[in-house]
């Protein structure tokens, strides 16, 4: 397919999202609004007879210290993204002009994450392997189902010159969006479908909410330092850092801006007290449960559960297609702290997806190199 690659405005771009079933959130023109370190363009592909084929949101981060007349200084970015018909025959023509786009910007390199589906592991051979003592990480556990078609994108994106940033450090969680995901498939199903599918220790802790007369409401800006105080506490017992209070309330503002369901706040309130909280994203027929917060006080009456069953209870009635629990670890090491987590979402009865990951364009390979190096001292 022969293209043309240029700046869109942010409402062709809201518009071609809006035709989609479904997109990551990243891709929204309004999640430039939550990144305000990067400079953002949408783009857009268009056939040559002017239709719009394909989007994405470029993210562009200036290299630190002053800048060189003549030499490019931005990585860009487009994570989950872009928008466009991965397999599509001649997918090096859709590209090719992106990558000339974005180096007339200044950028010296290029990362992308084509939202490409490779494998899945139903929530039955995510338990076998786990159970399983030779097992040490899921990407070599037998999958459920593969499409050969990913294959088909990887080659071609070798071909061009593109490299896999890999799939993360020891725990399996890569450095920008997660290659590992676990999902739950809502369409066609009924509610109480999806509450059947989950096990028993899921179906158990919902009830004990319910018994200890645990209320799950919705929030709205004014709540995000409650969410934020849980949230940091969540992170000091769980070992990783948490992003500061502004970052959600920029996201908020951003989000809803766009559409005011896009982003929504769920608070867990037992005894006068929030227990447990979580955001709740939308986009299309998607919906992610994005961050989790919840206090060591008063686990026994299952708050966070509560939180949960009333996002996915939601997320059916707004007739989403599917429930995304978002990023687990590839390890099955049980000496691993996150292994815990992919139990836990493995529970719901879905099942774990592995997309095709964050790949690597230089375009000026010493500057790239530069940043490569940057990165492992960090």
């Amino acid at each position: 397919m022969s293209v043309r690659v240029q700046p869109i405005t942010r409402d062709e771009h809201l518009a071609f999202v809006s035709a989609r079933p479904s997109a990551s959130h990243t891709q929204t023109p309004a999640w430039a609004g939550v990144k305000p370190d990067w400079e953002a363009e949408s783009l857009g592909w268009f056939d040559r007879g002017g239709r719009l084929v394909g989007a994405g949101l470029a993210l562009l981060r200036p290299l630190p210290g002053p800048r060189l007349p003549g030499l490019p200084r931005y990585l860009a970015y487009l994570p989950e993204g872009p928008l466009l018909d991965w397999h599509e025959p001649g997918l090096d023509g859709l590209l090719e002009p992106m990558l000339a786009h974005l180096a007339k910007r200044g950028a010296f390199a290029v990362r992308m994450g084509p939202p490409v589906v490779v494998r899945r592991w139903s929530a039955e051979a995510v338990k076998a392997a786990i159970a399983d003592p030779a097992a040490r990480r899921l990407r070599d556990v037998r999958a459920t189902s593969y499409d050969p078609r990913a294959g088909r994108v990887a080659d071609t994106l070798r071909r061009m010159g593109w490299r896999q940033t890999g799939p993360g450090g020891a725990d399996g969680f890569a450095a920008g969006q997660p290659r590992y995901v676990f999902r739950v498939p809502l369409a066609g199903r009924s509610l109480e479908d999806i509450h059947n599918g989950l096990n028993q220790q899921w179906r158990r802790n919902i009830k004990k909410a319910e018994k200890a007369g645990v209320k799950v409401v919705r929030g709205d800006l004014s709540d995000l330092p409650a969410f934020h105080e849980l949230y940091c506490e969540t992170a000091e017992r769980d070992r990783f850092v948490p992003r500061p209070l502004p970052y959600f309330q920029r996201m908020w503002t951003a989000l809803t801006a766009e559409h005011p369901d896009r982003m929504r706040l769920y608070l867990a309130h037992h005894d006068g007290e929030v227990l447990a909280a979580a955001t709740m994203l939308t986009v299309g027929d998607h919906v992610w449960y994005s961050y989790g917060a919840s206090t060591a006080r008063r686990r026994e009456v299952q708050a966070s559960s509560a939180v949960q069953w009333r996002m996915m209870s939601d997320a059916h009635a707004l007739g989403a297609a599917v429930y995304d629990l978002r990023g687990i670890t590839d390890t099955l090491d049980e000496s691993s702290h996150l292994l815990g987590l992919l139990r836990f979402k493995a529970g719901t009865g879905g099942e774990a997806v592995e997309y095709l990951g964050e790949w690597d364009h230089p375009l000026n390979r010493l500057l790239y190199r530069a940043f490569r190096f940057s990165l492992s001292r960090r």
